[in-house]
């Protein structure tokens, strides 16, 4: 914007929301089959397949990625790419986009803020986000484990997915594994947002970011 400072218009926690979630849903549809691999994986030895349905063996992310293309067909990298957006929509959004809402909370609005505040930000975001979207990846996670094959299908799509669980195992179902959830990602929050917000104010206070070059600067950016 002409005539204003970067730092003169910072976005509303509304942009922040809407930006963060945006942001990580893209960045979804290109990583989420190393997610699918990942979770294949995970399970690999503990799921119980139908008697006609043959077990594919994984070897690395790629070996898992290549197995997966040639016996479920590549649609099955995208198994519950949809919860996973939703995942990410309601997650990030929480996660990234109220961290520095929460931060200013806790500081009262003052200017300077210790790495306390930073912390207890993080971790309360992070919590909050696992909170909220936990029945989204619950889902996530089951769609990505199942076989896309007929015979292993359980669900017919992400809201049959949230309503047979819902039926079947209770709402607590929907948030099952939520607590170890709950503390790994606040201490991945306090790391990520933290470390980078102090590398952000650490540059800030720095001048590079100030003149001609911190103005184009902050256009590449």
């Amino acid at each position: 914007m002409v005539g204003f400072k970067p730092t003169d218009v910072p976005p509303t926690a509304a942009v922040k929301f809407i930006g963060a979630g945006t942001a990580a849903c893209i960045a979804d549809l290109f990583t989420f089959p190393l997610d699918t691999a990942k979770v294949r994986l995970q399970i690999q030895g503990e799921t119980k397949t139908p008697v006609n349905v043959k077990s594919a063996q994984y070897k690395g992310v790629f070996g898992t990625i290549s197995t997966m293309v040639k016996t479920e067909g590549p649609r099955s990298l995208y198994n519950g790419l949809v919860a996973g957006l939703q995942r990410q929509m309601s997650f990030a959004s929480v996660r990234i986009g109220l961290y520095d809402s929460v931060k200013q909370f806790y500081t009262k609005g003052s200017e300077h803020v210790g790495i306390g505040s930073r912390l207890l930000a993080g971790c309360t975001t992070g919590a909050m986000a696992v909170a909220i979207a936990q029945p989204t990846d619950v889902v996530k996670v089951r769609f990505q484990a199942q076989a896309n094959v007929s015979s292993a299908r359980r669900y017919k799509g992400t809201m049959d997915a949230y309503k047979t669980i819902a039926r079947e195992e209770g709402m607590r179902g929907l948030w099952k594994g939520t607590a170890p959830n709950i503390t790994r990602n606040a201490l991945v929050n306090c790391t990520e947002l933290v470390t980078y917000d102090l590398i952000k104010d650490a540059l800030l206070n720095s001048n590079l970011m100030s003149g001609e070059c911190g103005l184009v600067a902050y256009r590449l950016i």
